[in-house]
């Protein structure tokens, strides 16, 4: 078998899919489905989202600087793709019921409020923002961390395995796998 040479495409996957919430200055709330998210500091922590200038959310982040970051479990996976299809112009995301179900809670130190099914929110500022073509890419830092306490263990440490977290592939969302190592297994003395 060869290999076959493609025109240039984002096939660096798996992503994590992450519902991003917001609000505006006035306090209307919307939230909806990222998958071109990630890491990119630790000292300050930092994250990056990318959003279209269309999307409805865009104008409320940019002009409050501010937005939570919702890691998506297996349990969010249909409304996560819900709020991804749906623009916030046109339905109240936060309105929805069943298992489409949607709680806004306050965030700890941003306006814009986190999500309660969400095993982790990451309250983040916005530092910068990079005009990249058909997304802008928002650079921020996280200044608050909300862990649902089901997926601590019983020494108080975070345990996401439990949690079973989505990432997004080529238009379809899978479940995490198992856990394979750890940081440094392949060096560590047995």
């Amino acid at each position: 078998m060869g290999r076959q040479s493609w025109k240039p495409s984002n096939l660096l996957n798996p992503l994590p899919v992450v519902l991003v919430s917001c609000c505006d200055n006035e306090g209307h709330k919307n939230v909806m489905t990222v998958a071109w998210a990630g890491t990119i500091c630790s000292d300050p922590v930092m994250l990056s989202v990318s959003i279209r200038k269309s999307r409805y959310s865009y104008d409320m982040i940019k002009s409050t600087g501010e937005f939570v970051v919702s890691l998506v479990n297996e349990q969010l996976t249909k409304v996560t793709d819900y709020v991804g299809v749906k623009s916030g112009r046109d339905v109240d995301k936060f309105a929805l019921e069943g298992d489409l179900k949607l709680t806004a809670i306050p965030s700890e130190k941003v306006k814009a409020p986190s999500i309660a099914e969400s095993p982790v929110c990451l309250e983040c500022v916005v530092k910068d923002v990079l005009e990249l073509g058909s997304h802008d890419m928002f650079i921020a830092e996280v200044v608050a961390t909300n862990i649902d306490e089901e997926y601590l263990d019983e020494n108080g440490k975070l345990d996401l395995e439990k949690a079973d977290l989505v990432s997004y592939s080529h238009g379809e969302y899978y479940i995490l796998g198992k856990k394979l190592g750890k940081f440094g297994y392949s060096v560590r003395k047995k």
